[in-house]
């Protein structure tokens, strides 16, 4: 594997996780809620929920801002290397490990590492070394390099 260090940006890098970070702490400071996403998507789609209004927010500022980025810098481009049955199947898979798992990275990686909630260790452990393990059985075990059919 390589690593394009041509395409590395160090300081962008810092400023996004930096603005995650700032977005999670003004979110569980401000309103209590942690700053997972399945869980605001899961929320938004129960029909049991009393206050969307904060969730509906927060997602709405994910997809604005793609769009505020391109007004002061050029956006990359997009490639997909795959099919959109393959997308869909992946897709599906991350929706049934978040719920099984109680949550998706941003909810236990950032915002339940942040708290020092054990639970959420755990569940980080578990996604690093599911990531690792999967993609050491597609390269090294089925000789796959590169995108998958």
């Amino acid at each position: 594997m390589e690593f394009a260090w041509n395409a590395f940006t160090p300081g962008a890098s810092l400023a996004g996780g930096l603005l995650i970070g700032l977005a999670a702490s003004v979110l569980v400071l401000c309103n209590g809620r942690i700053a997972g996403i399945s869980g605001m998507v899961a929320g938004l789609l129960s029909l049991r929920a009393e206050d969307n209004s904060w969730r509906w927010l927060f997602v709405l500022g994910l997809l604005l801002a793609p769009a505020l980025y391109a007004l002061v810098a050029a956006l990359p481009a997009v490639r997909i290397d795959t099919g959109i049955p393959l997308i869909v199947l992946a897709g599906l898979l991350v929706g049934v490990g978040t719920r099984y798992g109680a949550g998706c990275t941003s909810g236990h990686g950032v915002c339940g590492l942040s708290r020092l909630s054990l639970r959420s260790a755990v569940a980080t452990a578990c996604f690093m070394a599911a990531g690792f393990a999967s993609v050491y059985l597609l390269r090294h075990v089925l000789g796959l390099q590169g995108a998958l059919p």
